[in-house]
Parts: C-alpha cells; structure tokens; sequence
C-alpha cells in the first residue's frame, strides 16, 4: 500500500497457501468467474480448505483446515450477505487468531483476495467455529469428499462426458482480473450445510484451486495444477 506516494508495509505478515476445494449452486458456468449474473439470482457458497503452507507473522498455520460458508439472497455485487467461519479443532489459540483474522479479511490491502471482497459484500456474520474438519481431495482427479459433523457434507466429483462416459477436463486459467486464484480444476459438487447457514445443492458448480495469499493480495504464480501442460508435446501445445 502507499501513504502520500511512500510504500508503507502492510503491519501483519502473512502467508496463506490452501489447496481448496468450493462448491457453489450456480450451474458449470459461475458468474463469479465469467462475469455474469449468477443462475438462479442469488448465490450460496461452500469453501473447505487445507493449509498446505502459511504463517501469520510467527504463527505457523501449515496443515490446518478451514471452511467459509457464505449466502446472497442476490448477486453477490448486492450485498447483505451472510458468513460463517469454521476452523480446524487442531488449531492453538494463536493459530485461531490468525485464520479467523484471514479468513474474515483483515489484516490485509482491501479487497486484495476473495476473504476481503466477500467480507464487504456480508452484513451478517455467524459465530466462528472451532470443530474436527475432515476433507479428502484430488484437485487434479477433481474429487473431494468433506465432512464437518454437524454441520457440512459434501462430494465433489469430475463432469462426465455423456458420449465416453470419461471425465470431462474443464480448466479456468485467469491470469488477471481475479481475487481468487490464477488457475482452477472445473468439476460438480453436491453440499448439505446445517445449523445457522442451512443450505443444500446438488450437481453444480465446482472448482478446485489453489488460493495463495499474503498481505498485500493473491500471489500470481504458476499453480502445480498446470503440471499436464509439461506433458504435452511441443507440436500439441501449438
């Protein structure tokens, strides 16, 4: 950030690197993602993540898990909408600091990455909860199986090609203009929430990502998921 033309360093320094899989109720084309409005005029999300590295300041947070659950009754643009925070049990007092400061969108550049921007799009924000996270994902294979107990289920799965019966590979590479992520795995998801975000879909829109953070916003870097590229030969990447 600058102050009257200085470079002034952000207070808190922080990393936060998660392999991280969402599903959402719109259909397999998210207004999010291709600036449209969203399928069914209003928006309800589900983030599970795991911390494949991170820090805040001297506090590691490698290996924990988060979830964010959020609801528009609109577009996401329009505001008044809705948030709840879960962290992983395993956290120390200190780690539960720092992931909720994160994951709420603080301590960082404004609306440098999604937390932030969701953040100023929510009125209402749910009790922050501290409760066992299981989550087992393929990002590349594009599966995901979650289960917060209590509260969340879900599955995530490949899109199937009706024609070989084969999964069907769908990528979204956004190497500008996103808050989110540089690269993303496209699949379908199926989620059941309870409790104070009660919300269910089936069959929508899923992406599988890697979200990298620090305080001044998303890290543009080139996401291990494009490893098939290097596996094309030279004549096919023409």
């Amino acid at each position: 950030m600058t102050d009257e033309g200085r470079i002034v360093e952000m207070a808190d320094q922080w990393l936060f690197k998660s392999e991280t899989y969402d599903n959402c109720n719109c259909a397999v084309n998210c207004g999010c993602q291709f600036n449209l409005p969203s399928t069914h005029g209003y928006c309800q999300s589900a983030f599970v993540g795991n911390l494949v590295e991170g820090y805040f300041n001297d506090t590691p947070l490698a290996g924990l898990k988060w979830a964010g659950l959020y609801k528009w009754p609109g577009e996401i643009a329009e505001g008044n909408g809705k948030r709840q925070i879960i962290i992983d049990v395993r956290a120390d007092a200190a780690q539960r600091v720092a992931l909720e400061t994160i994951i709420s969108g603080g301590a960082c550049e404004s609306l440098s990455n999604f937390f932030s921007v969701f953040a100023s799009t929510c009125s209402e924000f749910c009790e922050t909860l501290f409760l066992p996270i299981s989550l087992e994902a393929n990002l590349e294979l594009r599966t995901a199986r979650v289960d917060i107990a209590g509260i969340m289920s879900s599955s995530g799965r490949p899109i199937i090609n009706e024609f070989n019966g084969q999964p069907f590979h769908i990528a979204l590479a956004r190497p500008s203009g996103s808050f989110e992520f540089t690269y993303a795995e496209i699949g379908l998801g199926t989620t059941s929430v309870t409790g104070a975000m009660e919300m269910a879909f089936a069959d929508s829109w899923a992406h599988f990502c890697v979200h990298h953070f620090n305080q001044d916003g998303l890290i543009r870097e080139r996401s291990r998921l494009t490893a098939w590229l290097e596996r094309m030969s030279p004549r096919s990447r023409e």
